[in-house]
């Protein structure tokens, strides 16, 4: 069977929508409007805002919200905009009073509100995310203040749900709870894969834009050559070769970069001409002149390393728009080197914070101090259980963790032991280093699920909003889980209690009725 609406047969004006009927509750955009601390996120935003100069801002809750439905599901700036212009649910989500077709807001306002956010404002609201969570854990709920500081603190009784009030001589008693797993990846950003060949000849190309755009500003009596055909031609002799050998790319390189030479001592005599010609205002924007400073700088990287026949240099140029990113070797199976910044984050119950971005290959062990000093000041207490890999024990990092009693579970230095360890505590051994595979869920999650591995903004503070963005978002989605979970088990126990008293009810009749029958025999 076969089934088609002819399009002559579909009209606007026949269409028949929902709009006169009541929205469903349980739509995911009405659980999670009413799940978002709204108030406390939109205080932090308004930090950055004066209140006492510029025009009328854009809602708040508006900005949040379509930043929450531009990575939840994957969109651009403008497709963001133009699905909130839609969707009826995500407009209640965004705070709209009432269905408006009109955009809320222009696309390019995207770019303000993550250079405005920032990583630091974007951490501040997943704590807030996850002091919203322990709320609705009754059974393990930690008691906090709003300011950060500890209002109770858990002691034996807390194991039970019970906190307990301690003086400052009882502080150093306070047993351990939880589980902290650490880990560090790679949010690649999205550009195209660097080679040598390849970014010579983008940087000889702008080079030669930029000398015809002095061109037509200067008084010139005729125009700097820059042989930009035959530099083409012979790129492409070997650049859409399939198979090439290191001769051939090396040769074409130093071609290249003899092109690339001219040209920049090209630009610098135009440059001085127009300046005088222009009363000593430099003749190029912000942007060309940026490019026209990393050209430079690729110039020299790539020709120390043609010179010394080496591949590699420090702080190391791989994209031109991009100069802050850099390779990192990570020695994984499916690419080797990756492009992008490095972020170390740490998670607790399914809840992840970003405690160090940097677009250098840092060390994430020197971080470990903050991870766990970050834990205590979220929930009250260190972490009984400190779950990482071999990058953060060190032996620095193990006096530090003995002295705050916390235990770890990996390779203990120095002579193994001659004696193997029981059943039950290899057991046990295997279990929790299989929980540090949460952490590694976590950036599949991020990758696979949010586009983490393709970070699309251009500059480095934006790029670095975009992936704390994505783990906002993330912890969102956990915090809407969470509350489903514990609603169905309230909901569970209130129907026990129900039925307990039905039974007990029932019970208390018959014994009544029973009692009724001997007295009147």
């Amino acid at each position: 069977m076969i089934k088609y609406t002819p399009s002559n047969q579909l009209t606007l004006e026949e269409f028949k929508h929902p709009f006169h009927q009541q929205m469903k509750k349980d739509n995911r955009w009405v659980i999670l409007a009413d799940l978002v601390p709204w108030d406390q996120l939109a205080e932090i935003y308004a930090r950055n805002l004066n209140p006492k100069a510029g025009r009328l801002s854009v809602d708040i809750r508006m900005v949040i919200g379509a930043l929450i439905v531009k990575h939840k599901l994957k969109l651009s700036d403008r497709d963001t905009v133009a699905m909130i212009s839609e969707n009826m649910y995500i407009q209640y989500f965004c705070g709209l009073r009432s269905f408006q077709m009109e955009l809320p807001f222009d696309a390019s306002l995207f770019v303000d509100i993550r250079k405005r956010m920032g990583s630091k404002n974007f951490d501040e609201f997943n704590e807030i995310v996850i002091r919203h969570s322990e709320k609705l854990k009754p059974k393990r709920k930690r008691i906090i203040k709003e300011d950060g500081e500890d209002q109770n603190k858990w002691g034996k009784a807390g194991r039970r749900g019970i906190p307990t009030s301690r003086t400052e001589d009882q502080k150093k008693d306070i047993l351990n709870q939880g589980k902290l797993k650490l880990d560090a990846s790679i949010a690649d950003q999205y550009i195209t894969s660097p080679n040598d060949l390849k970014l010579v000849n983008r940087a000889r190309e702008e080079t030669e834009r930029l000398v015809d755009e002095l061109y037509e500003k200067g008084n010139f009596e005729e125009k700097p050559r820059t042989y930009r055909r035959n530099a083409r031609k012979e790129y492409l002799s070997v650049a859409k070769k399939r198979n090439r050998s290191n001769k051939e790319i090396r040769v074409n390189i130093g071609k290249q970069l003899r092109y690339l030479r001219r040209n920049i001592s090209t630009i610098e005599k135009m440059l001085d001409k127009v300046e005088q010609e222009h009363d000593g205002r430099f003749p190029l924007k912000k942007r060309d002149q940026q490019i026209f400073w990393v050209v430079q700088h690729v110039f020299d990287q790539q020709m120390y390393m043609y010179r010394n026949k080496v591949h590699s240099c420090s702080d190391r140029i791989v994209n031109i728009y991009q100069p802050h990113v850099r390779p990192m070797v990570r020695g994984k199976d499916r690419a080797n080197v990756e492009f992008g910044s490095k972020i170390n984050i740490s998670e607790v119950e399914g809840f992840v914070r970003c405690d160090h971005i940097g677009w250098d290959n840092y060390d994430e062990g020197a971080d470990l101090k903050l991870q766990v000093e970050r834990f205590r000041q979220t929930y009250g207490c260190y972490p009984e259980l400190l779950l990482g890999d071999r990058k953060y024990l060190t032996r620095e990092n193990r006096r530090y963790l003995k002295g705050k009693g916390i235990r770890i579970v990996g390779k203990p230095l120095g002579r193994p032991p001659q004696q193997e360890l029981s059943g039950y505590r290899k057991y046990k051994t295997r279990k929790e280093q299989n929980m540090r595979n949460h952490v590694e869920g976590k950036f599949g999650q991020g990758k696979n699920g949010y586009d983490m591995n393709r970070i699309r903004a251009k500059r480095q503070d934006t790029s670095e909003s975009w992936i704390s963005a994505i783990l906002f978002v993330m912890n969102l989605t956990k915090l809407m889980k969470v509350a489903i979970r514990y609603s169905y088990f309230l909901a569970l126990s209130i129907w026990r209690l129900i039925r307990r008293i039905i039974l007990i009810t029932r019970t208390e009749c018959t014994m009544t009725g029973l009692s009724t029958n001997i007295a009147s025999v």
